[in-house]
């Protein structure tokens, strides 16, 4: 009996330590895959796709994702808000795995861009926000997502939006979170929306090609500006200065009543300048509320970059320094932490019951 005794706690005591071995393995890989969820966090991915090129006048896709707030950090659909759609519906839009992977809804949008074509207040909709903001009624939600600090990214060639924000002394870009959805006046606490863009595009001429020269897209950078057209709305027509190559057709639909410089159609299109900040702000012009019918517009410009190659397009994305809210790093420790603790108690409670 000593003898079998013996025997046999010989023989348990190297499955106990061979199990508790594993549990400690176990909770050690836990403890790396929720330090590298927090460090992810702050990171994009990198599109795993051959560079694309364009010849002038080809179309270039701008893709919408789900927009992003700091301040709820929960992500919502692009179109879950009414803006404009694109005709037929949008379609989902992802190229690779790792946009899958990431958690993006990439969608196909109402906006048309071709290389190198200049594009004045271009009409995208009209479209009906909801109910004005009144004491004690509920907002409609284009203005509870102004309220809530939610952000559009939009996506060119797999490129993310930078934001360019100017007021009367100071322009500034942001390399993340892309562009606010509005903004809410300091006086009156109304929200408003960001009805027209400014869509800037550099672009790089791709070397050692030389019977048919493309260009590549190495950056993307959105100016949203909020504009209150005055408008009378018309059947959606295609415009007078379409090409008729084929590619999709822009629309106008409405005829806009004392229009911005940019807006106006007695200018020609060859003495046009882009909408700015001063033709936005003078005297006699205001805002956009968020609420009601909304004429959207855009203008696109395309600057020749001859220094800014394809493959250090993002490196000024990934050395953004203090880019990311510190209440996001905190809330990803606190998620990683109890994953791991969660996870650990489970394990100690399978490696109790088999002792």
């Amino acid at each position: 009996n000593k003898q079998r005794n013996s025997i046999v706690s010989n023989t348990t005591q190297p499955k106990q330590e061979s199990s508790m071995t594993v549990g400690i393995v176990t909770v050690g890989l836990l403890v790396l895959v929720a330090l590298s969820n927090n460090h992810g966090c702050n990171a994009f991915y990198l599109p795993g796709v051959n560079p694309q090129s364009f010849a002038e006048g080809d179309v270039v896709k701008l893709k919408v994702n789900k927009m992003t707030s700091s301040k709820t950090l929960l992500p919502v659909d692009y179109y879950r808000l009414p803006f404009c759609q694109p005709a037929g519906g949008p379609k989902m839009d992802n190229e690779n795995l790792g946009e899958f992977l990431a958690g993006d809804r990439i969608e196909s949008s109402p906006y048309l861009l071709k290389m190198k074509t200049e594009m004045y207040c271009e009409q995208v909709c009209i479209a009906n926000l909801g109910k004005g903001e009144q004491r004690g009624m509920k907002p409609n939600r284009v203005v509870q997502a102004i309220r809530k600090e939610y952000h559009n990214n939009w996506i060119v060639d797999n490129l993310s939006a930078a934001s360019k924000v100017e007021d009367d002394s100071t322009i500034t870009t942001r390399y993340w979170q892309g562009f606010p959805v509005g903004f809410i006046a300091e006086d009156t606490r109304m929200a408003y929306v960001h009805n027209h863009v400014n869509i800037e595009i550099m672009f790089h001429p791709v070397e050692n090609i030389v019977d048919d020269k493309k260009f590549r897209v190495v950056r993307f950078t959105v100016e949203p500006f909020s504009i209150k057209h005055d408008f009378d709305a018309i059947d959606g027509v295609e415009s007078e200065n379409e090409e008729g190559d084929g590619s999709p057709k822009l629309q106008k639909w409405a005829t806009i009543k004392k229009p911005i410089a940019s807006c106006d159609p007695s200018v020609p299109l060859k003495k046009r300048t882009h909408t700015t900040y001063e033709m936005v702000t003078e005297i006699g012009r205001e805002p956009q509320p968020a609420s009601g019918r909304v004429l959207f517009t855009y203008d696109v410009t395309w600057v020749q970059n001859d220094e800014l190659h394809w493959a250090s397009r993002w490196d000024i994305y990934l050395s953004m320094d203090n880019a990311i809210p510190a209440k996001v790093h905190w809330l990803s420790i606190a998620n990683s932490l109890v994953i791991v603790c969660v996870l650990s108690a489970m394990i100690v409670a399978i490696l109790l019951r088999n002792l």
